[in-house]
């Protein structure tokens, strides 16, 4: 049973390029991480502020830095974690930090770690299906809370899915960009995120307006919850 050698393709090299490209990557992930904070507070039932968010990504960074010396990929927060939470309902940081030394484990032992490959494939997408689900539903959870009777709001919806859903779908759309500006455009959560939060600012704060929204009963909320939804 081999252990994962550090620096096993050699010590790192610093070229601009490279660089850049890392860069755009990471702002990728930072994108949809912080959508995978939102969703996994309501999970939760927990409010999240911006020191949170602030932490959650700094703890990222980290990780992908000392993943990086043990010859890994970058990697960002899993979307499925909010599906798993929310299918088991076991919310205590203990069993988090607890599964996490497991990964870490078996991510030094590569020949312990193989014994999940062994998994049938149809288990692993029944499992996927049901995780992936959740988090869509989440999601329209969260944008029930949005006050669609201002056709601003339904517009910001309406584009930033559009627009996410259709470089997902169709990415050749940016195939006349320049490569970093196709890599970040092409992921959908970046694009319909940019869509959200650019179109808020528009239609929402231009002049300085703020227009609230409200729902009968409830406490005024500022439109800007919309992108930061729309991170999912």
């Amino acid at each position: 049973m081999s252990v994962v050698h550090p620096f096993y393709f050699g010590v790192p090299r610093f070229q601009p390029m490279a660089v850049l490209t890392m860069c755009v990557v990471c702002l990728v992930s930072l994108v949809e991480s912080t959508g995978v904070y939102f969703a996994i507070s309501r999970v939760t039932g927990q409010s999240i502020t911006e020191a949170d968010i602030v932490k959650g990504l700094r703890a990222e960074g980290l990780a992908i830095l000392i993943g990086g010396l043990f010859n890994t990929f970058p990697y960002t927060t899993f979307s499925q974690n909010v599906g798993l939470v929310s299918l088991t309902r076991v919310k205590g940081r203990n069993v988090v930090v607890a599964a996490g030394v497991i990964l870490v484990i078996l991510g030094c032992l590569p020949k312990l770690a193989a014994l999940a490959t062994v998994i049938p494939s149809s288990v692993l997408g029944g499992a996927m299906m049901a995780m992936f689900g959740m988090v869509v539903a989440y999601g329209m959870n969260i944008l029930s809370h949005v006050d669609f009777s201002h056709n601003e709001n339904l517009l910001i919806v309406a584009c930033s899915v559009a627009v996410g859903l259709g470089s997902a779908v169709v990415p050749q759309v940016f195939s006349h960009l320049p490569g970093s500006l196709q890599m970040l455009l092409q992921n959908g959560i970046v694009s319909g995120s940019i869509t959200a939060v650019f179109l808020n600012l528009f239609l929402h704060h231009r002049g300085g307006s703020g227009r609230l929204s409200t729902h009968a009963g409830r406490e005024p909320r500022r439109e800007s919850r919309v992108p930061q939804t729309l991170a999912e």
